[in-house]
């Protein structure tokens, strides 16, 4: 029995694509601006801007992919532990519904019938058991194939976007377009991660500026440091 929180799931679907959003833009932002500092070809910032996107992107996704497959082995694992628990030492394990329940506020006939309940049918008992006391929820192969592609796409869509200026303005002019549109997105990104979540708009808007400000400094100094 596989238990499906769809709220949860649509703020794991938003942190998802700021992850790899935020990540394929600030990494390749900094890359740009590096290789801006550092030559005055556009075919050269393209050529290693769309590289290292490629990698990017292609490593994001792998990441993602052997992340969630060790969530899905840990929850193996235990539930695993879990039934084993259930079969040899079902006294202790009742008595843990019970403490799960009270702490809740169940008492008296209500909490007996609850625990009841749960404990009647093993397959319901463990996977309360996985929920309520690991905060554990199952993983569903196709969700990691989905997780992995979700991550790895807005790795390159927010890779792709810095890029664009240096497809149609000369280095110098489409670095500074990069800039602007690199923290038009970032504020934007932060603004409505404050709405669909909690916190200042203005605040995550800022925070985000700044992470990814941060980046393109850092790899404009180095590429500085080159052409020097």
């Amino acid at each position: 029995m596989e238990y499906h929180h769809e709220p949860h799931k649509k703020k794991n679907r938003l942190s998802d694509v700021i992850l790899g959003g935020q990540d394929g833009l600030v990494s390749i932002l900094g890359l740009l601006l590096g290789l801006s500092a550092a030559t005055h070809s556009t075919r050269i910032v393209v050529a290693g801007g769309l590289a290292t996107i490629i990698a990017e992107t292609f490593s994001m996704a792998a990441v993602a992919y052997t992340s969630k497959m060790a969530d899905r082995d840990h929850y193996s694992a235990e539930r695993a532990r879990e039934v084993e628990e259930v079969r040899e030492v079902p006294d202790i394990e009742r008595q843990e519904i019970v403490d799960i329940y009270q702490a809740k506020g169940f008492s008296g006939k209500l909490l007996n019938d609850i625990v009841k309940h749960i404990t009647s049918d093993d397959e319901l008992w463990i996977n309360t058991m996985m929920r309520e006391e690991l905060d554990l929820l199952p993983i569903v192969k196709k969700d990691v194939y989905v997780y992995s592609l979700r991550v790895g796409l807005s790795t390159l869509v927010g890779a792709l976007l810095p890029l664009i200026p240096y497809f149609i303005l000369p280095v110098h002019a489409a670095l500074i377009g990069s800039l602007i549109l690199a923290i038009v997105i970032l504020a934007i990104v932060g603004i409505y991660k404050a709405k669909t979540t909690l916190g200042s708009p203005v605040k995550s808007a800022i925070q985000m500026v700044i992470i990814g400000m941060g980046a393109a400094i850092a790899g404009y100094l180095i590429g500085l440091l080159f052409k020097a």
